[in-house]
């Protein structure tokens, strides 16, 4: 399965205007410059987009006409570590799914954090993605 990335925000492919739209909006530009760079083709980042049109088809159709992701995203960033830590809790224990995380990237060192109300198989899980992380 390739990577679908949906790069979140309040905003849909400009419905709002502030910095913090912005901010997502300048990222994806990031992110698309650097897998061209790199020959990344079969990985998609678009955005900016709220949760619905990102996941939901007959959304994207109407906030987001002619975006690369309509509707089929696998992999979400959102803009903050408060919306990204609320959105994980509420997809694992309302939606019932795995959640592991968060996972902490560009350090010179592997370094990842759980939550206090993290089960036994959550730190097992991010010590697996840690230790893999050394190996990198």
């Amino acid at each position: 399965m390739s990577p679908r990335v949906a790069m979140l925000s309040f905003s849909t492919k400009g419905s709002a205007k502030s910095d913090d739209v912005e901010k997502v909006s300048n990222a994806v530009s990031l992110a698309q410059e650097k897998i061209k760079a790199d020959n990344l083709e079969d990985i998609v980042v678009d955005g900016e987009f709220q949760f619905d049109a990102a996941i939901v088809p007959e959304v994207a159709a109407k906030k987001a006409p002619g975006a690369q992701i309509q509707g089929d995203a696998n992999v979400f960033v959102f803009p903050s570590l408060e919306a990204g830590n609320i959105g994980y809790k509420i997809a694992q224990r309302l939606g019932g799914f795995d959640a592991v995380g968060p996972v902490l990237q560009g350090l010179n060192s592997p370094v990842n954090d759980l939550s206090r109300g993290c089960s036994t198989e959550d730190v097992y899980n991010l010590s697996i993605i840690t230790a893999a992380q050394t190996l990198q």
